[in-house]
C-alpha cells in the first residue's frame, strides 16, 4: 500500500494517494482504518481516473452522504473520476448511475420480483439447490474446492434462476461478472464484458416480452411493455443483478466460512444454538470487510459541510461502508466478532436509495450455506494452513482463490 500525501491548506486538505492493496478476506486496510480515526473526511486519489475525491468514513456521515440528494450518481456520468478499478462497473444509465425519482421508479421494478411470496419460494429452492451442491461435495470426498463446488454455483444458480438464465448459459454469467468485477483484468477486458452482457439481457429481456413468468427477465419485459422503464434500463438493471447476485455472494460467503472456520470458538457457539444463525450472519456481514477499496462516487451539486468539512460544488465523493461499519461510536469493541451483538445496524448492503435490491435473498443464502455446511459435515475444516490460501489478486470484491477443505 502507498500512502503519500500532498500537503493541504487551510481550504484544500492533503490528499492521500491509495493504491490499493490486495488483502485476505478479513484484513482491514490499514489506511481506512487510519483515516476513520484520525482523517474521517479528507481526500485520496485512486489509481485510475482523474483529480482527486473526497472520502467519508464515519457511521452518521456515511449514511449522511448516501442519502441527501445533495450528492448525485447522476452527476457521475461522463467525468474520469478517480476510482479503483479503470472501466465503470453500471451501465451508461443504468440504476447505479441514477438519482430518485428516476432511480425510485426503477427500483420499485425490482422489489416485485422480491415479494414475501417470491422469497419464501426462493428459500425453498435455496435449500434445494445447497442440499445437492453437498451431496457432490460428498461423493468427491476429502479434499474438497468449496469455492469450485459450492461457494462458486449457489449464489450463480440462484440468481440466474431468478432472472431466468437458462443452465446452459451460466458459464458465459460467471465469465462476464468476473472480468467486471476485477481491477486487474484490464479496462478493455471490463468493458467488452459490459457490452457482451448488455448484449446478451437485451435478447433475454426481449425473448420474455408477454409471457408472463415470474422470472425477473419477465417482470423487467413487461416493465418495458408498460413504459415504466425503458429497454435500456430493464438491461442495465438485469446485468447488475445478475453480477451482484452471482459474484459478489460468492466471495462474500466464502469469506463467512473462512471466517468461521478461522474462529473455532464462533463455530462451536453456532453448532451449538442454530437459532443464532441468522444475529451470526448480520455480524459477519458487519465485520467482514468484503470489498477492496470503495464503490461508485457521487458529485456535490453544491457546497455541502460534512462531518465538520465543507465538500466544494462539484467535487466527487465516495462513503465507506467497510469504515462506517467499524465506527466505535456505534459498534462498541468493533474489531471482535460478536455473535451476542444485540444492537447492529451495520451498512454492508448500503443505504439509502442505493441499498442493495438482492440484500433480502443474500442473506437467506448465506444463512441456508452456514447452517447446511456444518449439519452435513460436523467435521468440516480447512485443509491446508490459513497462510497457504490464495486470496484473488486486483479483485473489486474479495474472496479465496480456493477454498480447500477435509472432514
Amino acid at each position: 500500500m502507498l500512502d503519500t500525501h500532498v500537503p493541504g491548506t487551510a481550504d484544500a486538505p492533503q490528499v492521500h494517494f491509495w493504491a490499493v492493496p490486495d488483502l485476505t478476506g478479513l484484513d482491514f486496510d490499514p489506511l481506512l482504518a487510519k483515516l476513520l480515526h484520525e482523517d474521517p473526511v479528507t481526500r485520496v486519489r485512486l489509481p485510475h481516473g482523474e483529480g482527486h475525491a473526497w472520502l467519508v468514513t464515519r457511521y452518521e456521515d456515511v449514511k449522511f452522504v448516501s442519502v441527501d440528494p445533495r450528492f448525485s450518481r447522476h452527476a457521475v456520468r461522463g467525468r474520469s473520476i478517480t476510482r479503483v478499478a479503470p472501466h465503470f462497473i453500471p451501465m451508461e444509465g443504468a440504476v447505479g448511475f441514477a438519482d430518485p425519482p428516476d432511480h425510485t421508479r426503477m427500483r420499485g421494478v425490482v422489489a416485485r420480483a422480491f415479494s414475501v411470496r417470491a422469497l419464501r419460494s426462493l428459500r425453498e429452492h435455496a435449500q434445494d439447490v445447497m442440499d445437492r451442491l453437498l451431496d457432490r461435495v460428498e461423493e468427491h470426498g476429502a479434499p474438497a474446492d468449496l469455492m469450485e463446488l459450492v461457494n462458486r454455483p449457489f449464489p450463480l444458480v440462484m440468481v440466474s434462476a431468478l432472472m431466468g438464465v437458462p443452465e446452459g448459459d451460466r458459464p458465459l454469467m460467471a465469465r462476464w461478472s468476473d472480468a467486471l468485477l476485477s481491477a486487474g483484468a484490464g479496462r478493455e477486458a471490463g468493458e467488452r464484458a459490459k457490452a457482451d452482457m448488455g448484449r446478451y439481457f437485451t435478447e433475454l429481456v426481449g425473448r420474455n416480452h408477454g409471457t408472463g413468468q415470474e422470472t425477473l427477465a419477465a417482470v423487467l419485459a413487461d416493465a418495458v411493455d408498460d413504459e415504466t422503464l425503458t429497454e435500456h434500463e430493464a438491461v442495465g438493471l438485469a446485468v447488475l443483478i445478475q453480477i451482484g447476485g452471482a459474484h459478489a455472494v460468492r466471495n462474500n460467503s466464502a469469506n463467512m466460512v473462512y471466517a468461521l472456520l478461522t474462529h473455532p470458538e464462533h463455530l462451536a457457539r453456532l453448532r451449538a444454538e442454530p437459532g443464532l444463525v441468522p444475529q451470526a450472519v448480520d455480524e459477519l456481514l458487519r465485520y467482514i470487510p468484503h470489498r477492496n477499496a470503495v464503490g461508485l462516487s457521487r458529485i456535490a451539486l453544491e457546497d455541502v459541510e460534512v462531518g465538520g468539512v465543507t465538500i466544494p460544488s462539484g467535487d466527487p465523493v465516495y462513503v465507506s461502508y467497510l469504515t462506517a461499519n467499524r465506527d466505535p461510536a456505534v459498534f462498541p469493541d468493533p474489531e471482535r466478532l460478536d455473535f451476542d451483538r444485540g444492537y447492529n445496524p451495520h451498512v454492508a448492503f448500503g443505504h439509502g436509495p442505493h441499498y442493495c435490491p438482492g440484500s433480502a435473498l443474500a442473506r437467506i443464502e448465506s444463512e441456508i450455506l452456514v447452517e447446511s455446511l456444518w449439519t452435513r459435515f460436523p467435521d468440516l475444516r480447512l485443509a491446508v494452513p490459513e497462510d497457504q490460501l490464495r486470496w484473488q489478486r486486483g479483485a473489486l470484491i474479495r474472496g479465496p482463490e480456493t477454498l480447500p477443505v477435509i472432514w
